[in-house]
């Protein structure tokens, strides 16, 4: 009679321990997840049913895939993450096409209930629905393209002046990661900004000839490439302020060459209405 009884008794016990365990008032917390609030994703982290980051991780190269095909579709011939990397921006490839993706899709949902509220022809329904998403997404990628765009042009217009500074410093007995922290530390402009990432660079221990190459890499600006080369020639050449200050002169006179070109487009674009204006009535 008493093994039984003491039998279960032990089986009560047993089962008493694991219910109680289970409870957060008599479970101790163990040391992992105490410590999981000071680590340094604790901020990225959302508690929850929905985990925003695992959804990400799904959703992300879905969305870049689908962003990149459909871009090279309608023309796009640069890769958005050059683009992005060019331009400093926080978001990265798989985060950029991730909201242009969205954008499409609430794109997508605003037709699709404008048509059935409306309740439009076939045709123009169907081209209503698809037509509002590619839109949106074309509008994405055009923003980009024309940052991207005004970024290159900056650079190829401050690149005389950051040149002849390189050249006055190099000159004046500056080496060149000094003369380039020097720019990078007193410019204000996209050059500058540029620079900074090369300084950077070289801080992380790249030479300042790769450095600078992975700059002309990432602007592809044809004056970029040009200088990049007269840059190396840091170690071997002994007049090297005397070679870029040519090259700031050669730059500058690819700008003035391109400003006339653009004041003579625009001159000859002045006489087009005048001459139809001209020509109707005869």
């Amino acid at each position: 009679m008493a093994r039984p009884v003491l039998l279960a008794g032990a089986l009560v016990w047993v089962g008493a321990t694991l219910v109680l365990s289970e409870l957060a008032v008599v479970r101790r917390t163990s040391l992992a997840t105490r410590l999981r609030p000071y680590g340094p994703q604790a901020a990225k982290r959302r508690s929850g049913v929905i985990d925003l980051e695992s959804w990400r991780e799904v959703l992300g190269p879905l969305c870049r895939s689908i962003g990149e095909r459909t871009a090279r579709l309608f023309g796009a011939g640069e890769d958005a993450a050059i683009r992005l990397d060019r331009l400093h921006a926080p978001l990265d490839a798989t985060g950029f096409r991730v909201r242009q993706v969205g954008w499409a899709t609430a794109a997508l949902i605003v037709g699709t209930a404008v048509v059935a509220a409306t309740g439009p022809p076939p045709a123009l329904a169907l081209l209503f629905v698809f037509g509002t998403p590619v839109l949106a997404f074309l509008i994405v990628e055009q923003q980009l393209a024309a940052a991207s765009a005004r970024w290159q042009r900056r650079v190829f217009l401050e690149l005389p002046v950051v040149t002849e500074q390189l050249a006055m410093l190099i000159s004046a007995g500056y080496s060149l990661g000094a003369a380039l922290n020097r720019v990078a530390e007193r410019g204000q402009g996209v050059c500058a900004v540029d620079l900074r990432r090369v300084c950077g660079r070289i801080r992380q221990g790249l030479t300042e000839v790769e450095a600078l190459r992975e700059f002309a890499d990432r602007a592809r600006v044809g004056a970029v490439d040009r200088l990049v080369p007269v840059l190396a020639l840091n170690e071997d050449a002994g007049d090297l302020g005397r070679l870029m200050s040519e090259e700031a002169r050669a730059i500058r006179a690819d700008v003035q060459r391109e400003l006339v070109e653009t004041m003579e487009r625009r001159g000859q674009q002045v006489w087009i209405p005048v001459t139809v204006a001209t020509l109707i009535p005869g």
